[in-house]
Order: C-alpha cells, then structure tokens, then sequence
C-alpha cells in the first residue's frame, strides 16, 4: 500500500514539473524581430533588464522613472548565448523612444526576465 502511494506522488509530482504557465515562453524561442512587453517589479529595480544606474541616465540628459516602464513594448535586436549557457538579448523600444529618454537599448537576461515577469510575451 505504501508502495502504490508512493508511486502515485511521484507520477502527479513529475507531472506538476512538466507543466508549463500559459504566459511563459521558452527563451530558445526568442528570435531578432520578436516583440515583448516590459512587465511589473516588486522590487525598486529591474533584476534581470540591464537598466543603467541613476546617475547614467542623469548625465545624459534622462529622466530616471521606473514606473512608466511597464507595459513598454520592446523589440529584440540581438539574441546571444554566454559560455555559461546564459541568452543575454539586447532590445530597444517597439516606439521607437529611448529608455529614461536617454538610452537606446539595453540588455537582458532572458531567461531570468522571462520567469519572473520582467520580460512578458506580448
């Protein structure tokens, strides 16, 4: 009896793993060209979106104001694989703007971006 219950965890359990959220897409499948959608942080910044730092964006005439960041489209221009199997993507905004007013493009870890909603698909 014990045997079967086990079995039975392990098979719902392998199956809850596999499962995928409908709004994540696998970062293999990011190509140059694909537009993504800046999402919401809890935290005061961005974790996985390469923004400059404050003072970056100051000196280059910007304005640092992270909260019209979400809901930005962005294109992806470049998609790289780090040595360590990272994909670093370089995207600029779908508008044709600048990031702060100040930056052109900046990078992402893709992964990273996409799992925690930084990075959604559009």
């Amino acid at each position: 009896m014990k045997q079967l219950i086990f079995a039975l965890l392990f098979v719902f359990g392998s199956i809850g793993l596999n499962a995928n959220d409908a709004n994540y897409i696998e970062p293999q499948e990011v190509q140059v060209g694909d537009i993504l959608k800046i999402g919401d942080t809890d935290a005061p910044r961005y974790k996985y979106i390469n923004f400059p730092r404050a003072n970056f964006i100051i000196k280059r005439g910007g304005v640092v104001n992270y909260k019209g960041l979400p809901g930005n489209k962005v294109v992806v221009t470049s998609v790289k694989e780090k040595m360590d199997g990272t994909l670093i993507v370089k995207i600029r905004k779908a508008d044709g703007g600048r990031f702060f007013g100040s930056h052109w493009e900046v990078s992402a870890d893709l992964k990273g971006a996409l799992q925690t909603g930084e990075l959604i698909e559009n």
